[in-house]
């Protein structure tokens, strides 16, 4: 999957989507994504499998566990393995729900 899919899958979700903020803030819930970093396979000292690391997102102003059921259903339906942590952000009023997820090949 590439970076490209990866954000017409977010879209699909029904959430406002961007690449890592937004210019000007929607209501939650949505969601951003962004590079974190790579750790490719590597062969014969050459890079020859592309393995980027990305995060996920999800900002909701409760706990909302429908929202983020959606979320891990389609990384499930996609068979995209994912860790998942949480923090409420007191600056922002809004709980984070981070989904680290990789990208093979893209």
């Amino acid at each position: 999957m590439t970076q490209a899919e990866l954000y017409t899958v977010l879209k699909s979700l029904g959430f406002p989507v961007a690449y890592s903020s937004f210019t000007t803030s929607p209501s939650p819930p949505f969601i951003t994504y962004q590079f974190a970093y790579d750790n490719d396979f590597m062969a014969d000292g050459f890079n020859y499998t592309e393995i980027s690391n990305f995060q996920v997102e999800l900002y909701t102003k409760i706990k909302d566990q429908v929202a983020e059921k959606l979320v891990q259903d389609k990384f499930k339906e996609l068979k995209m393995p994912y860790r998942k942590n949480e923090a409420w952000l007191d600056s922002e009023k809004l709980i984070q729900v981070i989904y680290e997820i990789q990208l093979i090949g893209g």
